[in-house]
């Protein structure tokens, strides 16, 4: 799990400046983010840290913002992650925040399924922040559903761990011995006829709820044009 990042308030801690110096510096084309997350948070490589050092040296030195521009344009920008065999590379990346906003619940309950194993960061920056990818949206709305099928966090743990055992065993079937492996494999299909038999449930219950709904639907409505009409009857045939 890399920490080769800093989100902008750990990078102004970092640098010690202030949010309003960096974003001065940014506006003087003096430093940019190194990108930014897929819910716009801007995050810096630790190669920057070393770059602002030297913007405040020239600062204490004298020079203006645009002097430091024009020097530090000469020496070039500072090496990227890439260099050293990291993309830096997080567009695509969510803060919890982010998840949390995608999957309509709130950052507690992000970090709550986290505590409980059911799903956990792809990184966290240096000070700790942590970072999901896209597909986090994805799987922690099937969380969502597991639970509209009733099943507990706990439950819902041991099928987060099956997809995890899985994709072990698909990236390499000697990960477990050939019992072991069967073994994990009948579990598996064991719960998937357990979650299709829920799912054969609920699909009866939303049938004749649906059924149910479009029946009285009208018949309210009927009940409606009844009262309205009496309403008529009882004005001697004038709307009020």
């Amino acid at each position: 799990m890399t920490k080769n990042l800093l989100l902008r308030d750990e990078f102004i801690e970092r640098i010690r400046i202030s949010e309003k110096v960096l974003t001065e510096w940014e506006a003087s084309k003096i430093i940019k983010p190194s990108g930014t997350t897929e819910d716009k948070v801007p995050y810096y490589t630790p190669e920057l840290v070393e770059y602002c050092g030297n913007v405040k040296k020239f600062i204490d030195m004298g020079y203006g913002l645009e002097e430091i521009r024009t020097i530090l344009k000469k020496v070039g920008p500072p090496k990227v992650a890439a260099e050293n065999g990291n993309s830096g590379n997080f567009k695509n990346h969510l803060t919890i925040g982010g998840l949390a906003e995608r999957v309509n619940v709130s950052p507690r309950t992000i970090k709550h399924w986290e505590d409980e194993g059911i799903i956990e960061p792809d990184m966290r920056s240096e000070g700790g922040f942590r970072l999901y990818s896209g597909v986090y949206v994805y799987l922690c709305n099937l969380v969502k559903d597991l639970q509209l099928f009733g099943y507990t966090l706990k439950q819902i743990k041991m099928i987060s761990d099956y997809f995890r055992t899985f994709l072990a065993m698909d990236k390499d079937i000697e990960t477990y011995s050939i019992e072991v492996t069967e073994e994990k494999l009948d579990a598996m299909l064991s719960e998937i006829e357990v979650l299709n038999d829920k799912m054969a449930l609920l699909k009866g219950g939303i049938q004749r709820w649906e059924d149910l709904i479009g029946k009285k639907k009208k018949e309210i409505n009927n009940l409606k044009k009844k009262n309205q009409k009496r309403g008529k009857e009882k004005n001697g045939g004038k709307s009020e």
